[in-house]
C-alpha cells in the first residue's frame, strides 16, 4: 500500500513541476496590489495555487533569519489596524449577499475541503501526524486553535 502511495506521490509531483515553474516569486507578488494578486491566485487550478505555496514556502525556508522577518515586518506593516475585523466584516457580507444555492456550493465545497484534509491526516503514519502537529505548533506559535497555551486547560494523564 506505502508502495502504491509513493509511486501516486511521485507522478503527482511529476505532474505538478511544469506548473511550479510558471509560478511567480515571493517578491513579484509582493509588488502587485491586493486585487491583483487575488485575481491572480483566482485564476489559477487548485494544483497550480498548492504548487506556488509550497514554491514560496521553500523559497522563504531558503531565506536567512534577517531578510524572512523583514518580509514579515513588511507584510505586517501592509495590512492596515484592524484588517482583521474588516476582512471578518467582507466575509460576513459577501455571505449574506449570496443566494441559497450559492450558499449550499459554498458549504460543499467546505465540507470537500474538510474530507480530503481527514482523508490525509488518516492516511498519515504516527510519524508524519506528529510532524504535523510539530510544524502546526510552530506556525502557530505554540498557542493551540482556541487561543491557549499547548497543554493548558487539558486533563491530566497522570
Amino acid at each position: 500500500m506505502q508502495i502504491i502511495r509513493r509511486i501516486l506521490l511521485g507522478s503527482g509531483l511529476a505532474l505538478l513541476i511544469p506548473v511550479v515553474g510558471n509560478t511567480q516569486s515571493v517578491s513579484e507578488m509582493t509588488d502587485l496590489s491586493p486585487e491583483d494578486r487575488r485575481t491572480y491566485m483566482e485564476s489559477m487550478s487548485p494544483d497550480e495555487r498548492s504548487a506556488m505555496r509550497e514554491k514560496w514556502r521553500s523559497e522563504i525556508d531558503a531565506m536567512p533569519d534577517e531578510e524572512r522577518k523583514a518580509l514579515r515586518e513588511r507584510r505586517a506593516a501592509q495590512r492596515p489596524e484592524g484588517a482583521r475585523s474588516e476582512r471578518m466584516a467582507e466575509q460576513r457580507e459577501r455571505w449574506e449577499s449570496m443566494s441559497d444555492e450559492e450558499r449550499a456550493a459554498a458549504r460543499e465545497k467546505r465540507a470537500e475541503r474538510q474530507a480530503e484534509r481527514r482523508t490525509q491526516w488518516e492516511s498519515m503514519s504516527d510519524e508524519e501526524r506528529a510532524a504535523a502537529r510539530e510544524k502546526r505548533g510552530k506556525r502557530n506559535g505554540g498557542n493551540q486553535k482556541h487561543g491557549g497555551k499547548k497543554g493548558e486547560n487539558r486533563p491530566s494523564t497522570d
